[in-house]
């Protein structure tokens, strides 16, 4: 099937208000809730969720934490999506510094899917309900690894996911030491995903912090190469100001976040960029409610950080 791409072209301005209320904090209230192994039906590894405190039923997201990352790290990025009526889940993965494979975590994330039905309901504050016919998977780094290659059928889940999100995704260290499995083919549109996909990537990801550490997000295995395996509808928006770890909270480790080239701006505009493009990718795909995304796409100097390059596929 053909299928059209547009390219936009990035507005040189970026606003400190963002004319889309997308890029500031939603209007509902938040609760974050740590599950554990005390919960009932216990989860198969610790979570972390945001979700919103009034009683309602809202879409759920699943967030996978990046390599030797926690998921605490991104609590400001869930606060904000959970805000505009969402329920973020974020689950912890077994953390090793060697890196031999995505199995474990794949299998994991299976689990904590298959969770979901049974397990969310009871640990969401009173009268807010998920809605699990309206689910999406994303990840950031490995965590996008992770993601993809669960919704590419290296695991098997119970439900259905709706919408796929990669964060800055990596599958290793270059083209030819893939992370096991191994999903990037270089082909173009060779994914076999059959839902909408948004690739956020990060302009300063693929460069090295100094000689002595590998860039945290190299060419041919990075955001650029996700994207291009895509099929269509996708979407593609890039912080060029900014690193692989900046979306990440202020308060999340200097031993981890000083391995990755940074940009020097302010973290919070990366945060909200971030999760801004989310909401509007969200409310688009498992709401109907195409007009946030519709305006960044069509001006994304209204971001907060600079977005180039830009681009969707649609069918």
């Amino acid at each position: 099937m053909a299928s059209s791409v547009e390219i936009m072209n990035p507005s040189s301005r970026v606003l400190e208000t963002a004319a889309t209320p997308v890029f500031q904090p939603g209007k509902l209230a938040v609760d974050v809730i740590q599950v554990d192994h005390n919960a009932v039906p216990t989860p198969p590894i610790p979570i972390l969720i945001a979700a919103p405190k009034d009683a309602g039923t809202y879409p759920v997201a699943m967030l996978l934490h990046g390599f030797c990352l926690q998921n605490h790290f991104y609590e400001q990025v869930l606060k904000h999506i959970a805000s505009f009526g969402f329920i973020m889940v974020a689950p912890q993965f077994h953390i090793s510094i060697i890196s031999i494979g995505d199995t474990d975590d794949i299998a994991a994330a299976a689990k904590v899917t298959d969770w979901l039905p049974e397990g969310l309901p009871l640990v969401l504050p009173k009268g807010v309900e998920p809605e699990l016919s309206k689910l999406a998977l994303a990840g950031h780094s490995r965590g996008g690894h992770t993601a993809f290659s669960l919704v590419l059928g290296h695991g098997k889940t119970n439900l259905k996911f709706s919408a796929l999100i990669g964060l800055d995704p990596v599958a290793g260290t270059s083209k030819s030491s893939q992370l096991p499995p191994k999903i990037l083919t270089y082909d173009p549109s060779s994914f076999d995903i059959a839902m909408p996909v948004l690739v956020i990537g990060t302009g300063l990801g693929e460069e090295k912090k100094n000689i002595f550490f590998p860039a945290c997000a190299p060419k041919d295995v990075n955001h650029r190469e996700f994207y291009t395996e895509c099929k269509p509808p996708c979407y593609y928006f890039v912080t060029k100001d900014y690193g692989h770890l900046d979306m990440l909270d202020d308060d999340a480790p200097k031993f981890m976040t000083c391995l990755c080239k940074d940009g020097n701006n302010c973290k919070d505009r990366m945060r909200r960029s971030v999760a801004g493009i989310m909401v509007a990718f969200l409310k688009a795909v498992l709401n109907d409610e195409d007009g946030d995304l519709r305006v960044i796409l069509k001006d994304p100097g209204m971001a907060p950080t600079t977005l180039d390059p830009i681009e969707q596929r649609s069918a």
